[in-house]
């Protein structure tokens, strides 16, 4: 829903819009703080960073970016946000897909004993 949001140990996420088959979240991550490293069964992500660096692990693989740069998920690629600096890591996420609930979420490894 439009307006929703929620405070997580790592930081905070809030909708901006949806509609069928998609979802744009703005995220922010605190510092020196990480999403857990997980997979989505229905969804793909595209991240774009607004301010800060993002540290991204992609099935495995490293990609730091900035300002004005993206990343891509796809669908059932396992993958992390990680907030390696001082600052505050502000990202929007565009998720598309049959299905963008937040019960799509399994999480492979979690900092905060989540399953």
């Amino acid at each position: 829903m439009i307006g929703e949001s929620e405070n997580r140990p790592w930081g905070s996420w809030r909708v901006l819009d949806e509609g069928e088959g998609y979802k744009v979240k703005q995220i922010e991550v605190l510092p020196h703080s990480r999403l857990s490293y997980q997979t989505h069964a229905h969804r793909s992500e595209h991240w774009v960073v607004v301010s800060g660096t993002a540290t991204s692990i992609i099935d495995g693989e490293t990609v730091v970016t900035g300002p004005g740069e993206y990343v891509d998920v796809a669908v059932g690629v396992p993958h992390r946000i990680v907030n390696a600096t001082d600052l505050p890591l502000i990202i929007i996420e565009v998720q598309r897909g049959s299905y963008t609930g937040e019960d799509d979420i399994v999480r492979l490894e979690d900092d905060f004993g989540r399953n």
